[in-house]
């Protein structure tokens, strides 16, 4: 009995907290588990009420310990002010703010914080950006406050920076400083073992023997710290992924190294020799040294554009009554801008309009209309409908938040990880095939020559590295997008270059894609229009955002009048009112006549006060280079037209799409989208080119939607990328830069087939030191970006011109 209750007194000393791994002291228990203190238990009781505990199965002890807190640690943000100044966006019930949680370390960290809104309700999202620490969260403050989500945070050990003086300082990218702190440390212990160990490399036998002894003592000492500090991050991920079953890139390393250092260790504590500590800590050197260039080439391709090179938008500035469309970057704090229907409000800014009916949906994922008032603050990232609104802006714009919203989970599609999956699986089987080698190395050698056995495996180890074959797909798709963006076509992300590629089908929006908003003819017929009609309908017109109405305001010669109400139907028309009178823009239904013959042209019937006063002819100038662009799409693509007008210009569209059924006119916005849906499940793969406005729906369902955009702020968020209107007759080079670019991808794959395929020959045979094989594995990654970085240059000059 007493030496039962002394093991048990034992195992409790020696026991660690289940939460975050420190040892039990104070010996508290749950279900079996045992915590080192109130914290931590508190902490898995919540996880566990909540049925979350799959957060334990990521990583053993993920948590952070719970340090006692004073209650009313946060109690500032009580103060509506002050949070009102830390949030992102503020609007009604819901709200947004983004933190910066240094604490953020490992997968089950990630799996927590984004799993938040499982924990409290009023949580509605949450997504970690793991490489800047940074949390971005949405929430209902009707439900839950901000100092209650920031003290949940702050039980689970995750406490946000929140600096109240310098806000939007915490939010820069920290710098993480590790990389080099190992990588001195390797170079420091490497240079000083090798000079250490010179009477070894030379022979010399006037050493005395107790100072060699020293001497291979001191070079097992300065490996410790480059064993357990500089290279912890290989053992760490290879046992992350034995311990999920996975065989990951780091497992065949973390192998060598371990081998490389207990021979050495053996050597020198029996006095056998001075080991390698030298090939080791030079290993460890030259491998650090490629993750970094790994982790520095990646992180200049990471996607994370800045919006003054990739967002081929503008809006409208007004200076002295005067409006000119200007880029984003040239918007400064105190402009006034003018934003129309259907138009993101790129700025947080205050209303100097009356009233406006702001969208947010882009930004909350909700499709509710928020009224607001002369003087009120509007957030970018909503949406204008109805009549035109001033604006004056707030804030300077944000260089991510306008692509973060673009790239919010709500407008995402189910990708095609096909090429992704594939480049995955090759590296793991090829990390198998590494695997297997060294073990019939080891018993090959073990044969022949034992004492060739160690440098031979480890070689085999460490030259087959597959990293090269995991760098392969990011850098040929970032240089892919950098080029297309160069070239006017800029698109979410860099799947979208693989999905490109996979393309079979074409699918055409007419007016504003095909035909030139800004080059077409206007003729009234009807009634004489006066100073004071023409007023109006240059008015009316310069809220709306469609094709046709930019082309009647820009012909009109007139002053522009506030309205008092506006109101525009996709494929129907606009009504507004301006100063008492009703305003009708549209199609000949829209103004009540429903018997209209109809003519070659397109047609914008105009109506004053329930009379109809004529209407205007628009003849459609198509963009240049159509001919050859069809003549090349032709060969290769199915093409599809969708368009919203009457069929006047079949007949001349006939020569384009050569199969008439695949010309449908009188098309609403839910025609296009049953259309492309239809012929996804047919097994197509769906291209669709539209201007973002009529085309939203069918932009969002097709495999690629691509949203055709003039000099104005105005795309759908739920496309995959934005094509400037005058780059639409390069669609055919888009579209077969991106087929080069897989190609590129494949060819990667194969020349690192190669390449590793070499080393292992030499490495097999025991020709190469694995301080050579250390130096081969990083430079095989380098082999590799410069290939598809050239490569993808390349196809670019010669396709892309």
């Amino acid at each position: 009995m007493i030496f039962a209750r002394m093991a048990e007194t034992i195992v409790q000393k020696n026991a660690k907290c289940y939460h975050c791994g420190d040892d039990c002291k104070n010996n508290l228990s749950l279900r079996e588990k045992l915590f080192c203190c109130e914290g931590c238990k508190t902490v898995y009781e919540l996880l566990s009420e909540n049925g979350m505990c799959t957060y334990y199965d990521l990583e053993k002890n993920p948590g952070i310990k719970i340090k006692a807190k004073s209650q009313d640690r946060f109690s500032y943000l009580d103060n509506d002010e002050i949070v009102c100044k830390l949030l992102d966006f503020n609007e009604g019930d819901n709200a947004r703010i983004s933190f910066y949680i240094p604490k953020i370390h490992c997968a089950s960290c990630i799996w927590l914080l984004e799993n938040l809104h499982k924990l409290r309700d009023g949580i509605t999202s949450s997504r970690v950006d793991f490489i800047k620490r940074e949390l971005s969260l949405s929430y209902n403050k009707k439900i839950i406050s901000l100092r209650t989500i920031v003290e949940l945070l702050d039980s689970f050990g995750h406490t946000p920076e929140i600096n109240l003086e310098n806000y939007e300082q915490h939010k820069v990218k920290k710098i993480d400083r590790t990389i080099y702190y190992k990588i001195g440390l390797a170079a420091f212990c490497s240079g000083n073992i090798m000079l250490l160990s010179f009477p070894d490399y030379f022979g010399i036998n006037g050493v005395d023997t107790s100072f060699q002894r020293l001497f291979r003592y001191i070079n097992l000492g300065l490996a410790l710290p480059v064993i357990f500090y500089a290279a912890q991050d290989f053992f760490t991920s290879a046992l992350a992924g034995l311990k999920h079953k996975q065989l990951n890139l780091d497992v065949p390393i973390s192998l060598g190294v371990t081998a490389i250092f207990l021979r050495s260790v053996y050597e020198v504590i029996w006095q056998i020799g001075p080991g390698y500590f030298d090939s080791l800590t030079g290993l460890i050197f030259f491998m650090l040294i490629g993750k970094w260039y790994q982790r520095k080439t990646y992180n200049s391709f990471s996607f994370e554009r800045d919006y003054k090179s990739y967002f081929p938008v503008s809006t409208i500035r007004i200076q002295n009554e005067i409006e000119t469309p200007v880029p984003l970057r040239e918007l400064r704090v105190g402009d006034e801008i003018l934003v129309r229907n259907q138009e993101i409000i790129p700025a947080d800014s205050i209303l100097k309009s009356e009233h406006a009916s702001v969208n947010y949906s882009f930004v909350t994922g909700e499709s509710k209309v928020v009224q607001k008032k002369k003087g009120d603050l509007v957030y970018a990232g909503g949406r204008q409908e109805g009549e035109g609104i001033k604006l004056k802006v707030e804030k300077d714009i944000s260089q991510s938040y306008l692509l973060q919203l673009w790239n919010k989970d709500v407008f995402k599609k189910d990708s095609n990880a096909y090429l992704s999956s594939f480049v995955l699986t090759f590296s793991k089987y090829f990390t198998y095939g590494t695997i297997f080698i060294a073990i019939g190395t080891f018993l090959w050698w073990s044969i022949i020559d034992p004492t060739k056995v160690l440098f031979a495996v480890i070689s085999v180890l460490l030259v087959a590295c597959p990293c090269a074959l995991a760098l392969s797909l990011p850098f040929a798709l970032g240089n892919s997008l950098s080029k297309l963006g160069k070239k006017g076509l800029y698109l979410k992300n860099a799947d979208t270059v693989e999905k490109i590629s996979e393309i079979d089908t074409i699918v055409f929006d007419k007016t504003g894609t095909l035909t030139q908003s800004d080059a077409s003819t206007v003729e009234f017929i009807g009634a004489s229009l006066n100073q004071n009609l023409l007023t109006y309908i240059k008015s009316a017109t310069r809220q709306s955002m469609h094709p046709l109405s930019r082309i009647i305001y820009n012909e009109i010669n007139a002053e522009s009048l506030d309205t008092e109400h506006f109101t525009e139907v996709p494929s129907k028309g606009i009504f507004c009112l301006i100063a008492g009178n009703q305003i009708e823009l549209g199609s000949a239904f829209w103004v009540g006549l429903e018997n209209e013959n109809e003519v070659n042209e397109s047609k914008v019937y105009f109506s004053f006060n329930g009379t109809v006063k004529g209407y205007f002819i628009i003849r459609n100038k198509y963009r240049e280079g159509l001919d050859k662009m069809f003549s090349a799409l032709d060969r290769k693509y199915e093409l599809h037209l969708l368009s919203g007008d009457q069929d006047k210009e079949k007949d001349f569209l006939k020569k384009y799409f050569h199969k008439t059924g695949h010309l449908h006119f009188r098309q609403n916005p839910l025609d296009k989208l049953h259309y492309i849906q239809a012929l996804q499940t047919n097994g197509k793969k769906v291209l669709m080119l539209g201007d973002g406005l009529n085309d939203a729906g069918a932009l969002k369902a097709a495999d690629v939607g691509i949203s055709v955009s003039e000099d104005v702020y105005n795309f759908s968020p739920s496309c995959d990328g934005i094509l400037e209107g005058n780059h639409i007759a390069k669609i055919d080079s888009f579209l077969n830069y991106s087929k080069k670019s897989v190609i590129v991808i494949k060819a990667s794959l194969v020349l690192s087939l190669l390449y590793n395929s070499i080393g292992l020959f030499f490495a097999v045979q025991g020709g190469l030191t694995p301080l050579i094989a250390a130096i081969l594995m990083p430079l095989s990654s380098v082999t590799i970006v410069v290939f598809v970085v050239v490569a993808t240059n390349i196809a670019g000059r010669k396709i892309l011109k």
